[in-house]
């Protein structure tokens, strides 16, 4: 073999290994994006998990602070849930649990958040709402819930819950914002 066909033999197989490692590259990218939304979302249900509510919390308190923007947390915690898992069983629970987060994020807008906080909790976030918007969004939320035909195996399970509703008021922390809305939620389970 001439020195120079060996060099374009070492040149292809360069250039070979080249192409191979940008595919490995941009492979590994996807991947590492995929990975980072992912822990971003609940693994039940088509909500972000708690992290990535926080964060989009995080995101919106910014933007309503610097653009003097109202926006409005809504707080739900599903009433009576316990007995569907004790009743219907766990996997009735987690089908609940997912047409729930359903109906939650078919009605409300692209700019919105919906996250699911844990366990039959959920958080939802709506930029450019005021109080009076949020609470009628919860009361709408409410008659959707309970006029939703939620059956497991034949067998009726009634969903429903009780909403706390807070608007932003320049809270600096989104625990903060979360933990007044899940006090007014409490207050409103209480006075049922």
């Amino acid at each position: 073999m001439s020195l120079s066909a060996a060099k374009v033999r070492s040149d292809a197989d360069l250039l070979a290994e080249v192409e191979r490692l940008r595919a490995e590259v941009a492979e590994l990218r996807a991947r590492a994006e995929a990975a980072e939304a992912a822990a971003d979302h609940d693994v039940l249900t088509p909500t972000l998990n708690r992290r990535g509510f926080v964060e989009a919390l995080n995101r919106a308190m910014a933007y309503c602070r610097r653009h003097r923007t109202p926006a409005c947390l809504l707080y739900l915690d599903l009433d009576g849930f316990k007995s569907v898992n004790d009743v219907l069983g766990h996997a009735a629970g987690d089908a609940a649990l997912v047409r729930v987060a359903e109906l939650l994020v078919a009605n409300l807008r692209e700019s919105d958040a919906v996250g699911r906080l844990g366990g039959d909790e959920f958080g939802l976030l709506m930029l450019n709402a005021g109080l009076d918007e949020g609470r009628e969004k919860a009361r709408r939320l409410s008659e959707a819930l309970a006029a939703e035909d939620f059956r497991w195996e034949g067998h009726p399970a009634v969903l429903g819950g009780s909403f706390g509703v807070r608007a932003f008021a320049a809270q600096q922390d989104p625990e903060v914002w979360l933990a007044e809305a899940d006090a007014a939620m409490w207050v409103r389970k209480r006075g049922r």
